[in-house]
């Protein structure tokens, strides 16, 4: 997609590049992946997301591929060995956040059949398609987040709130806010 628009937000970084061509705003339905973003989102909480993109591969190495059933297992012990780990963010509050997340992620599973069910039924299964002339008309939250959050947190997850989850929606293709202009608008 060389020479052609893009989102504003992105910069000529080539991992910035690569993922908001081939990721952002593409649908996810995939379990894993939906926790993998979830998490992510939470420790991009503060920071850019660029930090977060270069940190992945270390995250997933770190975090078993965000295997929610092993890191539930997550002891004191991990956690430190988790704090020692120059390729993550070392936040023990979201570290801790990330294996209650863990937990209740399988609980969603366990009640829904997937978490993919429970977390598009906030846009009715549907991708939810915006028209922004620019990125400054992109909204950090909606009502539809508000709600996510609200449910998510009732439930007691961690760093969850409106604005993680709307760019939590952004990533995972649950809100398409592709720019008008953008070569990835599908309007």
């Amino acid at each position: 997609m060389e020479n052609q628009q893009r989102c504003a937000w992105v910069t000529d970084d080539q991992i910035y590049m690569d993922y908001h061509d081939n990721e952002w705003g593409k649908p996810l339905y995939d379990d894993n992946k939906l926790f993998e973003f979830l998490i992510l989102e939470g420790f991009q909480a503060g920071l850019s997301w660029l930090t977060i993109l270069r940190k992945r591969e270390n995250f997933r190495k770190a975090f078993d591929d965000f295997d929610a059933l092993k890191i539930v297992k997550y002891d004191t012990q991990k956690v430190e060995d988790l704090m020692q780990n120059t390729g993550i963010i070392r936040n023990r509050l979201k570290i801790q956040g990330t294996i209650i997340n863990a937990q209740l992620f399988l609980e969603i599973q366990r009640e829904y059949g997937s978490f993919k069910d429970y977390i598009w039924q906030f846009v009715d299964g549907q991708v939810l398609v915006n028209q922004w002339n620019n990125h400054r008309e992109v909204p950090a939250s909606t009502s539809v987040s508000d709600a996510m959050s609200k449910d998510l947190k009732k439930r007691g997850f961690k760093f969850v709130g409106t604005t993680i989850c709307y760019a939590f929606m952004q990533a995972t293709g649950m809100v398409n806010d592709h720019t008008i202009n953008c070569v990835c608008y599908n309007g």
